[in-house]
């Protein structure tokens, strides 16, 4: 599969950074007390008979820093944008007004705050499985590699420090992705 321990390295670093990806991604639509295009944007909604996202089927804009505004391109979709936004249950009611969906972002609880950071906590495990997922399978590859005399044992080793030292440095970038977003969670 692999010629050389080069390419398992390679592929590694690829995959450890969609996983940091997709942390960022899920702690963007995490909940701070300011308004933010991301909390919306990935909401499922039903427009035209088809699963949509909501960023496809309107302008959305923050005029104020606690007030999301969504403007949908096609007036006929207001409705279902309402329910799609509802019914994600991210703990904000939107308001129709026939033209646009005015969202306000209420102030956190102490509570709701303390709720988000589990949350954060949470994708965070997630991720770092998931690198260390991918250090096992590198592991497995070069190991294999040697075994089929395409890499030396120093060869070996060199790539299994390599391979621990990606998975270190990805585990610390998660840790500060999560403490950035827990910091501006818990800000009030």
């Amino acid at each position: 599969m692999y010629e050389s321990s080069d390419e398992v390295l390679l592929e590694a670093d690829d995959k450890m950074t969609k996983s940091l990806d997709v942390l960022k991604n899920n702690l963007s639509g995490l909940r701070t007390g300011k308004a933010s295009p991301s909390l919306v944007e990935n909401i499922s909604v039903e427009a035209y008979g088809t699963q949509t996202r909501l960023r496809d089927i309107a302008l959305i804009s923050t005029p104020e820093t606690r007030l999301i505004v969504v403007k949908p391109f096609d007036p006929s979709t207001l409705g279902s944008i309402e329910k799609g936004i509802l019914a994600a249950n991210i703990g904000i009611t939107p308001l129709n007004d026939g033209r646009v969906i005015r969202v306000p972002i209420p102030e956190l609880s102490e509570e709701r705050r303390k709720e988000m950071v589990k949350v954060a906590s949470k994708y965070a495990e997630e991720a770092k499985v998931s690198v260390r997922a991918v250090r096992r399978e590198a592991n497995d590859a070069v190991k294999a590699l040697e075994r089929e005399g395409t890499i030396t044992e120093d060869d070996l080793t060199k790539a299994l420090e390599d391979i621990q030292g990606y998975t270190d440095g990805y585990v610390r970038k998660i840790d500060e992705a999560v403490a950035a977003r827990e910091k501006e969670i818990m800000g009030v």
